[in-house]
């Protein structure tokens, strides 16, 4: 939700000069808010009375005071304007209009209403050649609506998934881990992550006034997108591999991965702790310290990229002439697809080609803009595990129909180990899939 009120007439309520719009001070308050708008942002848009095609920067700052208004109509000092130095922004026009410098950014709400005094510095050069027309101050924030919806959702989604890890597990209680197939032991791990990732604790940001319930929910959902992209190079590799030790089969993947997770848990939690300890905070102070992370997020990602692109590759190159693993690589590469194209069209929708660019922490974060958007991208997730713990969960007739169910996966996407399809049942005759050429083959 937005709402806006503008500078001009700020000053001429407060019998102030309208020379002073170039530095202020601007006496705002914010409208009427309750927790449930969970954030709130003030943008400044200037517009100047240029008329040329010259586009134009410059930097200036800003210093704030915040109080909030107590139930006793009382101002309580939140932030004042001498307790953090000046922040730097920002200012790019194009002809008369100027893109939006964000102010402040209070993460928690505790009052209903905030005054904010603002004062700007360097502007003044600024003013000689390119004069302020006016400076519009918006409030945005999220819709009440929206947060009930946001918490239903979240609450059917945890039970549902809770639902769902419970019955996967009952499903495969009668059979030893050694015959689980690796989808399987990794819908195990993948389902109570995704538990995690629907934040049970997500009630806590209503109600406390901390950096921390933000911080895990960021870890929460970090957490479960990087295991799922574990899940992705595990089991691709893992079709063609049956010895699958830690040390040479999943520590190359945790290498790549790992970083990815830790560079995400980094940088969320260290801006929303400066943003809870400051609200005027920017991750574009902390330039090269962000810089430094994305670069390295960056290439890990194309590294792991590039591995999955060759696993898909060998994958399908080795295994297309074995129907039961063939059917296992196309059901997996689709719905892997589906996410990714998914996903990717929501993100380009909603931030442009230039996301990953310009605003990479300010932007990607767990927040949403609408409710449809938040429905399809938790919903996505969720449905790709539901879909993925009914495929790979084994056939009631297994127990009893082993003899048919062995060689005829109709029945059941996943009933036997990768060894029992390939060799039988016997352990003498449990191999790797790469065999030496001297040794003979089985009958």
């Amino acid at each position: 939700k937005t709402s806006h009120v503008k500078g001009s007439s700020v000053l001429e309520a407060h019998n102030l000069s309208l020379d002073l719009m170039a530095q202020g001070p601007f006496p705002i308050q914010s409208p009427s808010i309750t927790v449930y708008r969970q954030q709130l942002w003030v943008i400044a848009v200037m517009q100047t009375e240029n008329s040329d095609d010259e586009v134009y920067e410059k930097p200036f700052q800003v210093s704030i005071s915040i109080e909030g208004i107590s139930p006793g109509h009382k101002a309580v000092p939140v932030l004042r304007s001498d307790r953090f130095h000046n922040r730097t922004r920002h200012l790019r026009c194009a002809k008369q209009t100027c893109e939006p410098v964000t102010v402040l950014h209070l993460s928690y709400l505790y009052f209903s209403h905030y005054l904010f005094t603002v004062h700007l510095y360097g502007l003044q050069s600024f003013l000689k050649l390119y004069h302020i027309r006016d400076i519009n101050f918006f409030f945005k924030s999220y819709n009440p609506g929206f947060t009930q919806i946001e918490m239903w959702f979240r609450l059917i989604f945890l039970m549902v998934t809770f639902g769902v890890t419970c019955w996967f597990s009952l499903t495969l209680r009668t059979f030893f881990i050694h015959d689980w197939s690796i989808e399987q032991r990794w819908m195990s791990v993948l389902l109570p992550l995704l538990i995690l990732y629907n934040n049970p604790i997500f009630s806590l940001t209503f109600l406390m006034d901390s950096w921390v319930p933000g911080m895990l929910d960021a870890v929460f959902q970090a957490t479960f997108l990087c295991a799922l992209l574990l899940f992705w190079l595990c089991v691709y590799h893992g079709l063609r591999q049956n010895e699958r030790r830690l040390l040479t089969f999943y520590l190359p993947k945790l290498l790549i991965v790992g970083p990815v997770w830790l560079c995400a848990i980094t940088m969320a939690t260290w801006q929303k702790y400066n943003e809870h300890l400051d609200p005027t905070y920017s991750y574009q102070l902390d330039t090269s310290y962000f810089y430094s992370f994305k670069l390295t997020f960056f290439l890990f990602l194309g590294l792991y990229v590039t591995y999955l692109l060759c696993l898909i590759l060998r994958a399908y190159s080795e295994l297309r002439s074995m129907p039961f693993f063939d059917m296992r690589l196309k059901f997996i590469t689709l719905l892997m697809l589906i996410v990714l194209s998914i996903s990717m069209s929501i993100t380009v929708s909603r931030f442009g080609l230039g996301a990953l660019e310009d605003n990479f922490v300010a932007d990607l974060s767990t927040n949403y803009a609408s409710s449809a958007q938040f429905m399809a991208c938790y919903g996505l997730l969720n449905f790709y595990l539901y879909t993925m713990a009914y495929v790979y969960s084994p056939s009631k007739k297994t127990i009893f129909e082993t003899g048919i169910t062995k060689d005829n996966p109709a029945f059941s996407m996943i009933n036997d180990s990768d060894e029992d399809v390939i060799y039988g049942s016997d352990e003498e005759s449990r191999q790797p899939l790469n065999r030496n050429r001297n040794d003979d083959d089985s009958d």
